[in-house]
Order: C-alpha cells, then structure tokens, then sequence
C-alpha cells in the first residue's frame, strides 16, 4: 500500500519521528475517508487539485482552523512528492497550492515570577522521590528549552554528571548536546540515585518514570505541567511548549544571542528562533523610551 510505503520512507530515509510520521498518515487516511466518501474511494494516484479544494473547503464548513489545514496539506504535499520520487507521479497536484492566510499567534511566555513561583510548590529538601521527578521535568524543560517528545525521550545516559550535559535526540534523529546549570545537575544526581535504589538503571532505561514504574508519555507531561502551573499562573495555555518559549525569550531578554539561543533549541535555521525576539517588544520599549535622547526631551 502506498501509505505503508510512505510511512517507510518518512520513518527511514528522511528520519522524521515517530509522532510527524503519525500526524502525516493521520491526515493521509482523513483524506482517504473523504474520498471514500465523496468520489468513490478515488485511486489516490489519480487525485486532482478540485479533489483536494474540495477537501479543504469541507473542513473550513466543518469550523477547522486554516492552520490546522495547512498543516493536513502539508502531509498531503509530502505523500505526493514521495510519489514524484518514486516515479508514480510525474507532477503532483498541489504543485500550485497557495496556503491559507494565519494569523501569527502571540505567545506568551512565563514570566521569572512564575516560574519561581511554580518550582516554589516543593518542598526544599525533595525527600520523595515523585516529587523529585516532578520538579526536574519543571527544571529540565526551563533550565535547557528541549521539547516535550525529547524529555520523554531522555534516558539514563543522556546525562553525563561529569561534563553538566544532557544528551537529546530532536527531530529527525538529530543530536545535540545542552549544558546544565549546577542547581540541575545536583537535582538529577539525587534523583539517579533514588532511581537505582527502585529500579535498575542501565543507560538506555527512561531517564522519567511514572508512578507505575513505566515510561513517562507526552500526555502525562502536559498535564503535570499544566497542574502545576494552574496553581501560579492565569495564562490560557499552561503547556509544556510554553516552558520553551520562556526559555528562549527570558535567555533573550537577559543578552543571549540569538545564534546560540537557536543552537540550544536544537532549530535549524534562524527563521523559527527568531518568532522568541517579538516576546521581548514590550521591554525593548521601555529600554528604548528610557534609553533614547528625544524622549527625555519631551
């Protein structure tokens, strides 16, 4: 089947991760159902522009997000050029798609207060070893900005105690080596060894366990950090991701360059770092309005 195929070569020539590859197919098998549905489960093979206009004007009826469209697209445009590779295709029919117009979305980043108000919930000596867990998934996700599905992905060995770096596997299999800061390194040297006092801890077991003693998953984060944050913060999206975007924005407002903050990220061009330089507008106002000769004539 051509999607099992396409799966394959997303999964093992392009290295995407496991998730993409299954947000992709996602999309590929809802377009698949409308076809199903509306043209006599069409060969995908032999799917023209109306087909997929069509598409996309249902789910604009149907109250879905341009965004979240363009993101369906988007697998579209990847399966039909792998059949372009694979020659099953000459031309593709969205060679000539244009997006859908999206409205940039401001994102609002913790402030320092809140995040010291979170870590604040614990306790100082961290005698549990659930509480401890919790506190460093806080603390690994602010102190180094790695995503949700790479802290998941974490496993003993991706800490190295010696050298104050932590080892992460990003998108498309690509790694990176992020430095520690002290405070976190002293942490996860208790928590090891708590963790080798309950399970065995060989260097490729999940560094994150649940309460069950299994892998921690990408839900079990979002709701630890959305309970904890619920308890100092207002803000509408309490996410892990919004952890990142503190890191970025605060390492930013405090004089990091913007070249080393993208390689901390893990980014691959400057282009997605740069969105973290609009969080800092309203205090590069008030420098600029303190800073500037003409306002203090005025």
């Amino acid at each position: 089947m051509l999607i099992d195929q396409f799966k394959d070569y997303m999964l093992l020539e392009r290295n995407c991760s496991e998730l993409t590859v299954k947000a992709y197919v996602s999309d590929l098998t809802a377009f698949v159902f409308f076809l199903e549905n509306e043209h006599a489960a069409m060969d995908l093979v032999k799917v023209n522009y109306p087909e997929i206009r069509q598409w996309i004007v249902e789910l604009v009826d149907n109250g879905v997000s341009n965004r979240s469209i363009n993101r369906k697209i988007a697998s579209l445009k990847a399966f039909y050029l792998f059949l372009q590779k694979t020659e099953v295709v000459k031309v593709g029919p969205l060679a000539k798609h244009k997006s859908l117009k999206t409205e940039s979305k401001v994102k609002l980043p913790f402030s320092e207060e809140e995040i010291k108000g979170a870590l604040s919930l614990f306790n100082e000596d961290l005698n549990d070893f659930f509480q401890l867990r919790d506190r460093l998934i806080i603390e690994v996700l602010y102190v180094t900005g790695i995503r949700r599905a790479e802290l998941v992905g974490l496993t003993i060995g991706s800490v190295d105690l010696f050298s104050n770096t932590l080892k992460v596997l990003g998108k498309r299999n690509k790694e990176r080596i992020v430095p520690l800061l002290g405070v976190t390194i002293k942490l996860l040297s208790e928590y090891i060894e708590g963790y080798k006092s309950r399970y065995v801890a060989e260097k490729s077991s999940p560094l994150f366990l649940t309460n069950k003693g299994v892998k921690i998953y990408e839900n079990f984060v979002f709701r630890l950090i959305n309970s904890y944050f619920g308890k100092v913060s207002v803000k509408n999206n309490k996410s892990p991701h919004v952890l990142r975007h503190s890191f970025a924005t605060h390492l930013l407002k405090n004089g990091a360059d913007l070249n080393s903050v993208k390689e901390l990220l893990g980014h691959s061009s400057l282009a997605a770092t740069q969105v973290y330089t609009h969080n800092n507008i309203a205090e590069l106002t008030k420098v600029y309005k303190k800073s500037h000769p003409r306002n203090k004539n005025v």
